[in-house]
């Protein structure tokens, strides 16, 4: 491809709505422009990258066994109302009606489409298993798009489907993707790692997501430096030494009935029989006019944070609960959700603090009489005394006692994980990283084939649900990742396999530099080497800042200088290095290392 004809403006600023670097650098090196708020026009070369991140994905997606197919990006509404997805998805769902007053949405995923379709054609166990893909733009309106592509309500996507006959099978399925998924990333040139996700909207009991090491990441994750452990933070656990799921004789799982009500929780505060820690001192309130953060309290009661006790209330299942965790830890809200699913919970906002005078905020303490639920993290049971709300303004108390102050109705991992916690496997430190989700791998077992009356009779003649698994990848914010990974100060850095083109030719002014680039152009691309020729009546300083922006990975510079002494100089744009090349050289050099590269 010329540049005197590719469809191609390049800026020099950057533009204002930018916050990431991908975002400023792919719209500055003409690979995107903006259409909407979060949609996106791919420009030549920005195409160009996508397709060759696509053909990555198609090839290791055949390789693993999966058929590609097309699926409509406009679907029935009424599918995921059958699924009960319409609801979970809300607003994110784009809906429309065609003349006849039909609804339909535009795809955010396929689960409903998929799955009916192989209802329709598949209903033995002969039939399965089989492996259905792909690549396909969906769509989500966000409600704050932002960092570029990162966001974008408009994206393509790959989404694999699997269908098995019973769990075994399922297993080897995401097996294969979970390996598939390791040779895509690394041929893009990404770091990443598999971490334990959360399912959200999509569901099943188990899945990993592909993180991208980014800091400009908007998700964080927790990984072990010395075993495998790693898990998104909103999953993410720790060791502890305290024990976790019984609380005063009570279990985690034990019905609300043979739980601690707040009478009896109560009842042990002012009863004289209850044990004393030894050593402990009676509890003592301590007037603390207007200091409802925990720096506050610690400053003027001389204590560390992690001596406080933060009291965070909550509802659920129109209950009123609080959740434990020391003063210099945060609240996992995920977590707390999962320790009591499937209730329904919430933290109280400021309209229910209105509405419930006697929850003085900032001065809630674990013994409040109005609390039906107490869930503690289990390193509130591994402390003798803490500083506490007193439950009435400007007052806390000090000297709180786990068991003979308050009891909690169960202990389950609330805090977030922070680096230097121990691993829950190893018990070395953990570290903490931002990351971007590049993809997401989930076994979702049933749900989508109950749903959607995909079954299957076995040899016997009975009916099952066939057992499923997705596998999304994000293309398009594979891109971003890619660059947030492989830029400098000048710019872009493709890795080999994913830029847009082989060599960058650039001919410097002249008749000669101009005679010599073209035949090497001729003589590349007849090697099926890819070039981009910089043939622009343009300076050389502006010729160099593009190639460098564009960022392909090998630059070629053809000058009157150079081929006086017969050479080209070479640059290799990740590393800066520069060489030269004998002239009759150039062309057996530069397609060997292309094929060393696609090799290795």
């Amino acid at each position: 491809m010329r540049m005197s004809r590719l469809f191609l403006r390049t800026l020099r600023d950057d533009p204002s709505d930018a916050e990431v670097d991908s975002h400023r650098l792919l719209v500055r090196g003409g690979f995107i422009r903006k259409v909407a708020s979060g949609i996106y026009s791919w420009l030549p070369l920005g195409s160009r990258v996508l397709r060759r991140v696509e053909r990555i994905v198609r090839e290791e997606m055949d390789a693993a066994g999966a058929q590609e197919l097309v699926l409509p990006i406009a679907q029935p509404l009424d599918l995921w109302e059958r699924s009960g997805r319409d609801t979970a998805y809300g607003p994110l769902m784009f809906r429309l009606q065609d003349r006849k007053e039909s609804w339909f949405c535009l795809s955010p995923t396929a689960e409903e489409v998929i799955t009916s379709t192989v209802a329709a054609e598949y209903s033995s166990y002969r039939d399965l298993p089989v492996n259905l893909y792909q690549v396909n733009w969906k769509y989500r309106d966000e409600l704050r798009p932002r960092f570029g592509l990162l966001r974008a309500r408009e994206f393509l996507m790959k989404d694999a489907y699997s269908f098995d006959l019973d769990a075994d099978g399922l297993q080897a399925s995401y097996r294969a993707m979970y390996d598939a998924y390791h040779r895509i990333f690394e041929r893009c040139g990404l770091t990443f790692r598999p971490v334990e996700g959360e399912a959200g909207e999509i569901g099943g009991d188990v899945n990993h997501e592909f993180m991208a090491v980014a800091a400009v990441g908007e998700d964080d994750f927790v990984w072990c430096r010395s075993c495998d452990y790693a898990a998104n933070v909103e999953v993410a656990r720790r060791r502890v030494d305290a024990p976790v799921g019984a609380a005063s004789g009570t279990s985690a799982g034990a019905p609300d009935s043979e739980r601690w009500d707040s009478s009896r929780r109560m009842a042990s505060v002012s009863d004289p029989s209850a044990e004393d820690p030894a050593g402990a001192s009676a509890m003592e309130e301590v007037f603390t006019p207007g200091l409802t953060s925990i720096a506050e309290v610690t400053g003027f009661l001389g204590v560390e944070p992690s001596a406080t006790l933060k009291s965070l209330a909550f509802e659920a299942g129109g209950r009123l609960g609080l959740a434990l965790i020391p003063g210099d830890r945060e609240l996992n809200e995920f977590a707390l959700s999962r320790a009591l699913a499937p209730t329904p919970v919430r933290l109280l906002d400021d309209a229910d603090f209105a509405a419930r005078p006697s929850l003085p905020r900032g001065f809630i303490g674990p013994h409040h009489p109005d609390v039906e639920l107490v869930v503690a993290d289990p390193s509130v049971a591994g402390r003798g005394e803490w500083v506490a709300g007193a439950n009435r303004a400007d007052h806390h108390v000090r000297h709180v006692v786990p068991g003979r102050d308050f009891r909690a109705d169960r202990f389950a991992e609330l805090v977030t994980i922070v680096t230097g916690d121990p691993c829950p496997s190893c018990g070395a430190e953990l570290s903490v990283d931002r990351g971007i989700e590049v993809g997401q791998v989930f076994q979702l077992g049933t749900k989508y084939s109950e749903a959607l009356g995909a079954h299957y009779t076995d040899e016997a003649g009975e009916k099952h649900p066939m057992v499923m698994g997705c596998y999304g990848i994000g293309v398009s914010r594979v891109v971003a990742a890619v660059v947030e990974e492989h830029h400098d100060e000048h710019g872009m850095a493709w890795p080999a396999a994913v830029a847009p083109f082989d060599v960058h030719l650039v001919a410097m002014p002249g008749e000669e530099p101009a005679a010599a680039a073209e035949a090497l152009y001729h003589e590349l691309r007849a090697e099926g080497v890819e070039v981009l020729l910089d043939d622009r009546d343009a300076r050389a300083g502006v010729k160099f800042a593009d190639a460098d922006l564009i960022g392909v990975p090998v630059q070629l510079v053809v000058g009157a200088k150079g081929l006086a002494r017969g050479v080209v100089e070479r640059k290799v744009r990740a590393t800066g290095e520069r060489d030269e090349l004998p002239l009759g050289e150039v062309v057996a050099t530069v397609a060997a290392a292309l094929g060393s590269a696609a090799q290795g």
